[in-house]
């Protein structure tokens, strides 16, 4: 089986070609990239906790779900692919905003994405992939963001950059009392 690639782009995500996976990750390559974040009605994120046997931050708790984008695959069926894939969901997503970050690994890896946060509402509880994820919670983003503060070793290095990015977001969406 082919190795994953991964679609290598500039800070203004214009293409410049692939990358197997694991390569992207060693040289620290930026390219593209996407994380998911599914709210119920209580306004809570559903986070999953990864698989202890992933290659990179296992056993740790993070967003919904996150991928890559593959070639001819737009963000938004990227991850709706990867939220059936992980999560046994289905729900529409919605693009908020996309940034850049770089996050080195213990283990000699580097995550340096463009990365697309999207956005989905869900009030049913996920179906996991046990090969994928090890376990989930529904958290207030309140209680998500204490515990990072208290515990942020249990928490992807990714999650941690982008949580304070999708609370803020989110917050500007509330009307001002």
């Amino acid at each position: 089986m082919k190795e994953e690639e991964v679609i290598l782009v500039d800070t203004n995500d214009k293409v410049l070609g692939t990358m197997p996976k694991m390569e992207a990750h060693e040289k620290a390559v930026l390219h593209r990239a996407f994380s998911v974040f599914i709210l119920n009605k209580e306004g809570e994120l559903l986070l999953q906790q990864r698989a202890w046997k992933k290659y990179h931050s296992p056993g740790l708790w993070t967003n919904s779900c996150c991928s890559h984008q593959r070639i001819g695959e737009s963000t938004l069926e990227a991850g709706s692919r990867r939220l059936r894939e992980e999560m046994g969901m289905e729900t529409p997503l919605e693009e908020l905003f996309s940034f850049i970050y770089k996050a080195p690994f213990d283990n000699g890896l580097t995550e340096h994405e463009l990365d697309h946060v999207l956005l989905g509402f869900a009030d049913s509880d996920p179906q996991i992939n046990l090969e994928e994820v090890a376990d989930f919670k529904w958290l207030s983003l309140v209680e998500i963001a204490s515990d990072i503060q208290t515990q942020p070793e249990q928490y992807t290095a990714w999650f941690k950059i982008i949580f304070d990015r999708f609370q803020r977001y989110i917050e500007s969406l509330k009307p001002s009392a």
